[in-house]
């Protein structure tokens, strides 16, 4: 049953251990580093839980009936995919695309791990009930589930059985007859401050020996021994939201998880000690398929929100009138064009993997993965060369435009022909808060490598490309002529 936003956040109450400047948050939903961004979440969920989104954001749990959130939705046809995709991006375009790790988006890897029960029955059938078992519960209780699922940067040259002590990196560290015990740390939580559940489980390759940390399994925030430990929150530097209408509202944080001797009920284990199923989870599976696809609908309404900022900016300026301008303007809107059409081009060449489940087209989707780890930053210095120096001089802070002597001077200096003072600022505040503030740097390296590394990423797209059709043209062509071929 989806949740209200009240719902949502008096379910963060748990007594989750959140430590920020050396000082325990005694509740997230009222600290100033944390309340806004629960609080955009929170609208999420009332989004959802409106009536009027019924049909838009949810479908009949099979379970009772009720509705449930269509990012858990395991999808079995084209028109799954197509429904799942309109939900999302109505989220997406809540945020503006700012949240990166909002709840559908794990949501999403869950729809590939439940749709996929004998991918883990391979090491036992009470593996798959249990991930059955969690998906079914996340999904009807609507819960908010982050991950963390990279090794903490100590020493990149060991595999993680070898680093300077055992359990640097999360594992399992001992086993009891009814659950076992994580020990250790993992990255990147983004988003795992406000979220109800982690999941734990790596990404990364594991190697022979690494078997303590080939796991994935789940852990409420409120765990005894885990704790969360936030980057520096951008909600606390704003003056106001007038100048910095992100970073005040947007910042999903980014946390280090460590887990002191967490204990976790077998029940929510779902897999253990199993390297070689530690990395079919995410490729054997349709879960990164779907999780990313999540993320590239994401990422297109972030593009759609930019590329119309910037268009504003240029009307309001007067400068949309010019050809160079529209050549420029024209160049933004391929950009985001080609994003959406690959998000469309891999629904509409989708088809049923082993298990049944709907799979966007892969070599798609990691084609505009590797497109736009390049192209976000080029896309943000080219919105700089278009803005120049007026993405600089602009008022402190909204306390200028409000106090009687300097708002005259302002609004005398600071306009543009077809827009005022007070606007003009507060659409250049915007784009400076997108581009150029501390939140949006973040967000510059968070488009950069919340894939993978580069190589990661042309990794997969080379897996999956189809090479046989390629090269099967190459021999049809050869084929056609030899070396005592005549000229027609």
């Amino acid at each position: 049953m989806t949740r209200s936003g009240a719902e949502y956040a008096r379910g963060l109450h748990d007594g989750r251990t959140v430590l920020l400047n050396g000082e325990r948050v005694p509740d997230v939903t009222t600290h100033p580093a944390f309340a806004a961004a629960v609080g955009t979440v929170a609208q999420l969920y009332d989004l959802a839980h409106d009536p009027a989104n019924r049909n838009l954001m949810t479908y009949p749990s099979p379970r009772d009936g009720r509705p449930v959130h269509k990012a858990w939705l395991v999808p079995r046809t084209r028109e799954d995919l197509a429904a799942r995709r309109r939900a999302i991006k109505r989220w997406a375009d809540a945020s503006y695309g700012f949240l990166g790790r909002s709840p559908d988006h794990v949501a999403s890897f869950f729809a590939g791990f439940a749709g996929s029960p004998a991918f883990y029955a391979g090491a036992g059938q009470q593996f798959a009930d249990n991930l059955l078992r969690f998906a079914a519960k996340a999904a009807d209780e609507d819960l908010y589930v982050s991950y963390v699922i990279v090794h903490p940067t100590v020493d990149r040259s060991r595999p993680a059985h070898q680093q300077v002590e055992r359990y640097l990196y999360a594992g399992a560290a001992a086993e009891r007859d009814n659950g076992i015990i994580i020990r250790g740390a993992q990255l990147l939580g983004t988003g795992s401050v406000m979220s109800d559940y982690i999941l734990v489980t790596v990404i990364l390759p594991l190697r022979s020996g690494d078997e303590d940390y080939a796991i994935s399994c789940v852990v409420p925030n409120g765990a005894p021994g885990l704790k969360l430990y936030p980057r520096r929150p951008y909600a606390l530097g704003p003056t106001s939201v007038f100048d910095y209408p992100l970073s005040s509202r947007f910042d999903e944080t980014d946390s280090q998880v460590v887990f002191d001797d967490v204990f976790v009920p077998w029940e929510d284990v779902f897999i253990y000690k199993n390297i070689e199923l530690t990395a079919g989870q995410f490729s054997v599976t349709a879960a990164h398929v779907l999780g990313n696809t999540q993320s590239h609908i994401r990422s297109c309404a972030k593009l759609q929100f930019l590329a119309g900022l910037v268009k504003r900016c240029m009307d309001l300026s007067g400068r949309s009138a010019t050809a160079e301008t529209v050549a420029q303007l024209g160049d933004l809107a391929t950009r985001v064009s080609l994003v959406e059409g690959m998000i469309l081009g891999a629904e509409a060449a989708a088809e049923p993997d082993k298990f049944g489940v709907m799979r966007p087209k892969d070599s798609l989707l990691y084609a505009s993965q590797v497109f736009q780890q390049a192209m976000y930053p080029a896309l943000a210095n080219q919105i700089r060369g278009l803005m120049g120096g007026s993405l600089i001089q602009l008022p402190a802070s909204a306390a200028d435009l409000l106090a009687h002597a300097p708002a005259a001077d302002i609004e005398r200096y600071v306009r543009w022909p077809r827009a005022g003072a007070r606007e003009r600022v507060k659409l250049l505040k915007l784009l400076w808060d997108a581009l150029g503030s501390e939140f949006g740097s973040r967000h510059l390296q968070y488009e950069m490598f919340y894939a993978g590394e580069p190589g990661a990423i042309q990794g997969r797209e080379f897996r999956n490309f189809d090479w046989a059709a390629a090269e099967a043209l190459v021999d049809d062509c050869l084929a056609t002529y030899d070396i005592d071929t005549k000229i027609p």
